[in-house]
């Protein structure tokens, strides 16, 4: 029986990528920012003979998993990536529901030597399983739109169930476990989510070689972290996937070694811009432009762009986009005058949009900042 009080709860922010969503695939850099957006994951202990329950508020139903099943659980699903691997499964068919990912985490943490023991002799045993419970989550962001959310939830378990376990782990452990549990979702996980959502901050991937990442902690009165001029819209949920989208890319452009060098350009201008305090405008703009050249900006999103530059803003998709459909997902705007952007937006009345925040922190445990309490803390 639940003792309707939390034992313990961690958070992780989401994430936009700013500049260099396809070129980084071609050795140009990519910059992304943690946003002040949460995902918050809780622990409420359940009677004895349960398993972990979960609650995932604007995800799922909930689902129950036997404790002394995790170790098979996560065999399952490796099973099921390998299959994915070996192109005899869809990638999107690996998890088979929508709280998989998060109790995956756990299932992962658990297989974990603990400190000062010997090889872990699997988890099969009550004492190495954490207790029954509930595993509650609540998120400010938008699934599916490139903003995140299935590294923040990754993130968030892990360091929960660190605490629980008495496991920490270093900022580093927790960037390989987000991107080796995120491969189940997306059958390869690049460096640029984990690393926002685990460092926080503004974060660089690429540009001194393969596979570097760099992190700027901006001050607390710069535009970004004050959340003054910045915005972000979620133009819908894009048809194509990435994978589908990198793959046409590729295809039309993957070559042009002139064009992904433009791109650098864009996203070192941008990131001068945001370090230095100078206008951003010119780099967002023509980043827009590469990324219509490419074909993975939908007309409709071109349409909703064009109409902040006339309000003297400046915007672009962040994420892959779509080579079909209406719908580019996220976009980043860039725009002094509150007034304009409100506008632009009363022009589009079902799409989600808000002022742009960055988080200087990355997943950490206990309640997100400015979070309400936790279930049953009053």
């Amino acid at each position: 029986m639940s003792t309707g009080r939390p034992e313990a709860g961690a958070h992780a922010p989401g994430k936009l990528i700013l500049s260099g969503e396809h070129s980084v695939l071609y050795g140009a850099p990519a910059l992304a920012m943690a946003i002040a957006r949460y995902t918050e994951v809780w622990f409420t202990p359940l009677g004895i003979g349960e398993g972990i329950r979960t609650t995932f508020a604007n995800l799922s139903g909930g689902a129950t998993y036997s404790l002394k099943l995790l170790s098979g659980f996560k065999s399952r699903l490796d099973r099921r990536f390998e299959q994915f691997l070996n192109g005899d499964l869809k990638v999107h068919k690996v998890l088979t529901h929508p709280d998989d990912l998060a109790v995956y985490a756990l299932a992962s943490l658990l297989h974990d030597k603990p400190p000062g023991t010997a090889a872990m002799p699997g988890i099969g045993a009550m004492h190495h399983l954490p207790r029954p419970g509930e595993l509650g989550s609540r998120t400010e962001l938008p699934i599916g739109a490139g903003m995140g959310s299935s590294a923040a939830i990754v993130a968030a378990t892990t360091v929960l169930f660190e605490t629980l376990l008495d496991r920490p782990k270093t900022p580093e452990q927790r960037f390989d476990r987000v991107r080796f549990c995120e491969r189940l979702k997306h059958g390869k996980a690049g460096p640029i989510d984990a690393a926002s959502v685990v460092r926080g901050g503004l974060v660089r991937v690429g540009g001194n070689g393969p596979g570097s990442i760099s992190s700027f902690d901006l001050p607390e009165d710069h535009d970004l972290v004050a959340g003054r001029g910045w915005y972000w819209v979620l133009h819908g949920r894009p048809v194509s996937g990435t994978g589908e989208c990198v793959s046409a890319v590729a295809a039309a452009h993957g070559r042009d070694a002139a064009l992904w060098d433009a791109f650098a350009a864009c996203t070192r201008a941008l990131e001068a811009a945001l370090l230095s305090g100078g206008s951003p405008d010119a780099a967002i703009t023509e980043n827009q432009r590469l990324l219509e050249r490419i074909g993975v900006v939908p007309a409709a999103t071109q349409a909703l762009v064009a109409q902040i530059e006339e309000a003297g803003g400046a915007a672009k998709i962040c994420g892959a986009g779509s080579v079909r459909g209406d719908h580019g997902g996220a976009v980043l705007v860039r725009i002094d005058d509150a007034q304009a952007m409100a506008s632009v937006m009363a022009r589009h009345p079902d799409l989600d949009w808000a002022p742009l925040r960055m988080s200087r922190t990355g997943a950490a445990p206990g309640p997100a900042p400015r979070a309400q309490p936790l279930p049953g803390q009053g």
